[in-house]
């Protein structure tokens, strides 16, 4: 063939079954006829790009001749609506099992296997069959699950405090080099206090991506997608959105950005976009610090318990939005699902220490400049414009007396924290606290929360500095989760609000624009940190609400 390029070698035909073949007959013939994107592709392989609804031959004809296109597409539903009434089925559905019987032919003529693979395969199968099964698989999932996070928390305990015991090392260090004033306050509270505490969880971290770098590589990962995807049909989604929910942080320690990207593959637009808008809802690397942070300081006998229910939460919210979506906003019909399970193998330890370290590095280098940066900003928002000291501590030199220069809600006895209030960032949280109130969000967390829109990973950095510039004596004040604890009005039920408001609002800046880009429209994307938003608000306000008057 390469020698003879100038003769265009026939095409291997496959016999898709009477039905299809004969619309492929009528297709081909009209195609042809009509030179149907025949200057670039064989009329059969168009005729079958339109029976799979592949969206960029679609796209495609419809742009070079939109009357043949709506023709074509009248023949494909027309076929479409027959096989789902006689065979229960789809064109795309019936086209790959006909592939893969044609492959599976070929390879049984002559085509040597090797023993140790074939041993590989019945003894995968033989696995799967306790793996997959339909009542079992689903309670064997749950545990791997519980285990995963009983190893991380278990093991991550030790180092996580030794990361907290350096940073308050390197605090009182820096208090005692550097005189009072910005540039101090700037070291200890905006950079050590804030960065500080998102890299004290690298630990937790790494265990985390160890745990799923095992899953991922032993093939159990791929028989999750499988037993989910008759759950995510009853929801409006196609199985391949299976992985694009598990590369999000369906886990635990994935990233939406790489998640949106995976939905490219589902072919149907529908079932993109409702996935698009929903892949945000999992548990992504920079979530995890915040769980970590609130589990550790409200739930430290129950960890890996409620990280599993935290898991399970944003799993049970994502499938219901989809629904919820896909019946009213984005309606269209489902497409079958088809996938290859790789046998099951043992990791080797280089593949799971390079893949730990490239997922750990990729934390640790976002910590040390983005959130770093987004750091040294909120610190500035809740720094500045600052109080006249000189006339709140004379009231003859305001001109007036001292309680009349104290603004509503402000601590007369904590100059620190009435100074963080008439911050820019404290004046933002004061606006937003007569609603986040509702859900047990005091204006320091609000603070947290808006700077949480840039990055999940702000809302721990932001609290440690918002505690740090608030404290009587920051020298004392220990740990964050210790200030978290003897805070007013933080307990359980606050905890726990967070923590779902956390789950469930806005995508962080970077995920929001690859929405737009991959949905084609900016108007998905500010759908999604308005809707996203408002949910989370209103499922915190629901919880926070109930527990409390439960527990009056």
């Amino acid at each position: 063939m390469a020698d003879h390029a100038e003769t265009r070698p026939e095409p291997l035909q496959i016999s898709y079954g009477r039905d299809i073949d004969e619309a492929l007959d009528e297709m081909v013939e009209k195609i042809s006829s009509e030179h149907f994107l025949t200057d670039r592709y064989l009329p059969r392989w168009v005729a079958l790009k339109y029976l799979e609804n592949d969206v960029q031959v679609l796209e495609m004809g419809k742009e070079q001749n939109p009357q043949m296109d709506t023709w074509l597409s009248s023949v494909s539903q027309k076929l479409t609506h027959h096989l789902d009434t006689t065979l229960d089925t789809h064109p795309e559905g019936m086209i790959a099992d006909q592939r893969y019987g044609f492959i599976t032919s070929i390879l049984k003529q002559g085509v040597m296997t090797c023993t140790r693979d074939k041993n590989r395969m019945e003894t995968s199968d033989k696995i799967d069959k306790i793996v997959t099964h339909r009542f079992l698989g689903p309670m064997l999932m749950v545990a791997v699950l519980m285990g995963l996070y009983q190893f991380t928390f278990a093991y991550s305990a030790v180092p996580v405090g030794w990361c907290e015991d350096f940073f308050g090392w390197l605090a009182g260090r820096v208090e005692g080099l550097l005189f009072d004033g910005l540039l101090k306050s700037l070291v200890i509270s905006g950079i050590i206090d804030g960065v500080g505490g998102v890299l004290g969880f690298v630990p937790l971290i790494m265990f985390m991506f160890l745990g799923i770098s095992f899953l991922e590589d032993t093939g159990y990962l791929a028989r999750m997608a499988f037993m989910l995807d008759r759950v995510f049909r009853l929801f409006g989604l196609h199985g391949a959105s299976v992985m694009a929910f598990i590369v999000s942080g369906g886990i635990a320690g994935g990233c939406a950005v790489p998640g949106v990207m995976a939905a490219r593959t589902l072919k149907s637009p529908k079932e993109r976009l409702a996935t698009l808008l929903t892949v945000p809802f999992m548990n992504c690397g920079a979530k995890l610090p915040v769980y970590a942070l609130l589990v550790a300081a409200f739930f430290s006998e129950n960890q890996a318990r409620v990280m599993l229910i935290i898991t399970l939460i944003s799993w049970v919210g994502a499938l219901l939005v989809a629904k919820l979506l896909r019946s009213t906003v984005i309606q269209g019909p489902a497409t079958p699902f088809v996938m290859e399970l790789p046998p099951y193998r043992l990791p080797t330890f280089k593949g799971l220490a390079i893949h730990t370290w490239e997922r750990t590095w990729q934390y640790i280098k976002k910590a040390g400049t983005v959130i770093l940066g987004i750091s040294i900003i909120l610190w500035a928002m809740m720094t500045f414009p600052q109080l006249d000291t000189a006339k709140s501590a004379d009231p003859a030199l305001a001109g007036a007396p001292q309680a009349a220069a104290q603004k509503p809600g402000e601590d007369p006895l904590n100059p620190a924290s009435a100074a963080l209030q008439h911050s820019i960032a404290g004046r933002m949280g004061k606006a937003m606290e007569p609603v986040t109130r509702l859900a047990g969000f005091d204006w320091q967390t609000n603070i947290a929360l808006v700077g949480g829109f840039a990055a999940k990973e702000v809302v721990v950095s932001t609290l440690g500095t918002a505690y740090s510039l608030g404290d009587v004596d920051p020298e004392d004040a220990g740990s964050l989760s210790e200030r978290l604890q003897s805070a007013p009005g933080w307990g359980p039920i606050t905890a726990f609000s967070l923590i779902l408001f956390t789950i469930f609002y806005s995508p962080c800046f970077v995920a929001v624009v690859c929405i737009a880009k991959e949905a084609g429209s900016w108007k998905w994307g500010a759908f999604s940190m308005a809707f996203n938003t408002l949910l989370a608000l209103g499922v915190s306000i629901a919880f926070f609400q109930t527990a409390t008057w439960i527990m009056s």
